[in-house]
């Protein structure tokens, strides 16, 4: 008997689930004041809880009503050429904090708040009004728009923030996505935009040239005195580094070249860095005996051309993960790593200075 109740339990379980999946999704009705307008549409869950419902009449008239689930902030649909957000077009809905429905069009010139303009772009409403309706915690994005041939195969931009909009402008989004879709098959797939790639692209720079080099120099100017382990542990920790930078370097030049993007003083700072790394490595081999009369030369040689390379190299990961639009997580990871390593370079430093004063003050 009880485990008849059990099992009872756990199928009504599912099947509430179930249930409200569906209702949550194509199955769900529309709310009464849009069903009128635009009854009878195409329905694709396109990403997360993102329902498109669409049609495209014999005008090149293209119906949407997007939805999502919602509380508060902005969501946004945008049509892209190459299913990137710079240089693409979009519509973008919000609740005011006075409660009042707002949706405009937008054109997305940049990755700042400066740069995204509202009433531009290349989209055109129709003739029906744009709306936005909030119903049972989701919100509703209808419009209509105008193309002059008829889409298929079009780049979808989604992306929702939890900042609400003042005065039309809106802040960074929380998250997004990018598809291919087309209107005629109602079939989606993955977008051509390399985002893997730029995710690896950003991971092998940040551990390579931000992570394992500045622990490899720590360990050349604070780890001396466990001569000659600190001298094996430094060349092996900055050739890995110099491997994983240089691996970055390879991944961004193919990013490069599949996005053509204008990124010209992210890449020329990496390119510098590269170079220097390269010099570093030279340094290597061509380092002189310690009572070579050039030992000293070489030392300056390999002392400031390794802290230039470790300052442009954190410059650039910061240029890199403002323009590559990497989101607060890696802002916040990479800014942790930076903190810990400054705070463990002052520590230490302290602490050499502290035994260098030690050493030399005269005895009594």
């Amino acid at each position: 008997m009880g485990r008849n109740v059990v099992a009872l339990i756990v199928v009504l379980g599912f099947a509430i689930v179930a249930v409200g999946a569906q209702q949550d999704g194509c199955s769900s009705e529309l709310p009464a004041s849009l069903s009128g307008n635009y009854s009878g549409l195409a329905c694709k869950t396109v990403w997360n809880n993102f329902v498109l419902r669409y049609y495209q009449d014999q005008d090149n008239v293209l119906s949407i009503v997007l939805s999502t689930m919602y509380s508060s902030g902005w969501v946004g649909m945008g049509f892209s050429k190459d299913g990137m957000m710079v240089g693409s077009s979009a519509v973008v809905g919000w609740v005011g904090r006075t409660g009042l429905p707002h949706i405009q069009r937008y054109y997305l010139g940049g990755q700042t708040s400066q740069q995204v303009q509202v009433d531009q772009g290349n989209l055109l409403f129709a003739a029906a009004t744009p709306s936005v309706v909030v119903d049972q915690a989701k919100i509703y994005l209808a419009f209509q728009l105008k193309f002059s041939a008829r889409l298929s195969q079009q780049q979808l931009l989604f992306a929702i923030g939890s900042a609400t909009p003042v005065n039309n402008v809106l802040q960074e989004h929380d998250d997004k996505t990018s598809l291919s879709f087309d209107f005629s098959t109602g079939t989606s797939s993955s977008s051509s935009y390399p985002s893997k790639l730029k995710r690896t692209h950003g991971a092998l720079a940040i551990f390579g040239w931000g992570v394992l080099l500045p622990i490899g120099a720590i360990v050349a100017r604070y780890c001396r005195q466990w001569d000659p382990l600190w001298y094996y542990l430094h060349t092996v920790i900055q050739f890995m580094g110099f491997l994983f930078g240089l691996a970055a370097v390879i991944a961004g030049r193919v990013l490069y070249d599949k996005l053509h993007a204008t990124v010209y003083t992210h890449r020329g700072i990496g390119i510098f860095v590269l170079v220097l790394g390269i010099l570093q490595i030279l340094a290597f081999f061509l380092r002189p005996n310690k009572d070579s009369n050039y030992r000293r030369y070489w030392n300056w040689y390999h002392h400031w051309f390794g802290r230039f390379a470790l300052f442009f190299a954190a410059v650039n990961i910061v240029i890199g993960i403002r323009i590559g639009d990497a989101g607060n997580s890696w802002k916040i990871g990479y800014g942790f790593n930076l903190a810990i390593l400054l705070t463990a370079s002052i520590i230490l430093e302290v602490l050499l200075w502290t035994r260098w004063s030690n050493k030399n003050a005269p005895a009594f």
